[in-house]
């Protein structure tokens, strides 16, 4: 299951979510320091990770017991 991890720099906080559009339910795009097309298409499929002037965004993914039995 992948989850998206956002660090508010300025703030310290931590958030996380399913999705990339969940974000913007919680935070404004003045907060992430991103709109959410800009961030949808920024790269974060695949392990990858976004830095703005404002936030940290990275896309993980979170083990559970199954996905560690896969391996």
């Amino acid at each position: 299951m992948k989850i998206i991890h956002v660090h508010l720099t300025g703030k310290r906080k931590d958030y996380y979510f399913s999705t990339i559009s969940a974000i913007y339910g919680t935070l404004t795009a003045l907060e992430v320091g991103m709109t959410l097309n800009t961030l949808r298409h920024a790269g974060l499929a695949g392990g990858g990770t976004v830095i703005t002037k404002k936030a940290i965004v990275k896309q993980t993914e979170v083990l559970t017991r199954s996905s560690c039995l896969k391996k």
